[in-house]
């Protein structure tokens, strides 16, 4: 019995060192790949030059933000995962949810609907930003402080559904088929064509989010237990609801405002890991992190190795992966959620 409590003690250090430098190269990685082909010092000279020359600016501009991105948001939907699925203690639970992606992307889309995008460059994420706001707000009073889990995830499906609605309304009303094609393409979650200014604009509501959703790891070991076990045990529960909450929107919302909607992660990367660290939510948190990151930068690279010339969107690539996994999951556990 004693070792079998110390084996997860053992071997989640490992598990962490071996994430992080999975991460570390597949970050390196991304930076190499592209159509420029260019060497490690090639790369490393363009990454760090103070010149104007084109690779210099490939460099910075463009390979950089799109892993810098590829790594936040990957962690952005795998912590938050593993968050919800401890929270609501439903294996089935991920960002979406609370329905801030939808509401995100409701934001693009009336951007591009009116033109806004057009006219201003950071008009589209700061409309999919004011999106997840709005509808984070509206959650909230909707729900109300004291509101439990059930409320909240009504309200959420509630807020997701009707900005569904006006997001299908908006792409059957638009009178110009290019922008219902861009509409629809943003949808699908890409990284291309992401500069700097969409990370400064995402990462500090991110870095928000994740100290607020890392914050209740604690909370969440001893919510495993059942509620009232962990109300009695000091936890109040109204603080872990809002954190999770506020910590999910806030960061889920900043990173589908930049990237569009990315689905599956934030379902796959939580389970995937649960057995690796003895299902202790605050181990499995720092986990997701990393193994989102991981799961986000492999696709987007795998996205420019398989179809380098049609802008494979890196949404499609994690459905086509998650939906499997997904269905794999639900025939193997049909007999615990009946």
């Amino acid at each position: 019995m004693e070792t079998s409590r110390a084996n997860p003690e053992i071997s989640f250090p490992l598990l962490m060192l071996a994430l992080s430098i999975s991460v570390i190269i597949l970050f390196g990685t991304s930076l190499l790949i592209g159509p420029l082909v260019v060497g490690i010092t090639d790369a490393m000279y363009g990454l760090f030059s103070d010149s104007q020359m084109p690779l210099a600016l490939i460099m910075q501009e463009i390979r950089l933000p799109r892993a810098i991105l590829g790594a936040v948001i990957g962690a952005t939907l795998g912590l938050s995962g593993a968050v919800m699925q401890g929270l609501l203690r439903n294996p089935l639970a991920e960002p979406g949810l609370l329905g801030v992606s939808a509401s995100a992307s409701l934001g693009a889309v009336l951007a591009i609907y009116t033109g806004f995008s057009a006219v201003f460059p950071l008009g589209l994420p700061v409309a999919a930003l004011t999106g997840a706001v709005l509808a984070v707000l509206l959650i909230l009073a909707i729900a109300g402080m004291s509101g439990g889990v059930l409320t909240i995830i009504l309200a959420g499906i509630a807020v997701s559904s009707f900005a569904g609605a006006m997001t299908s309304l908006a792409l059957n009303l638009s009178p110009n088929p290019f922008a219902a094609l861009e509409i629809v393409f943003w949808m699908l979650g890409s990284l291309n064509d992401r500069s700097m200014l969409h990370v400064q604009l995402a990462v500090p509501f991110v870095l928000i989010g994740w100290v607020m959703l890392l914050s209740v790891g604690r909370a969440l070991d001893l919510l495993t237990l059942g509620e009232d076990v962990a109300a009695s045990s000091g936890v109040n529960m109204k603080r872990v609801r809002f954190l999770a909450v506020m910590g999910t929107a806030t960061s889920v919302g900043a990173a589908t405002a930049v990237a569009g909607a990315i689905g599956f992660v934030g379902l796959i990367v939580p389970h995937i890991l649960r057995p690796l660290v003895g299902a202790r939510p605050s181990r499995l948190l720092p986990a997701s992190a990393l193994g989102g990151a991981l799961l986000l930068l492999a696709a987007d690279i795998a996205v420019r190795v398989i179809a380098p010339d049609r802008d494979l969107k890196i949404g499609v690539l994690t459905a086509i992966i998650g939906a499997p996994f997904f269905l794999w999951f639900v025939l193997n556990h049909r007999r615990s959620l009946l």
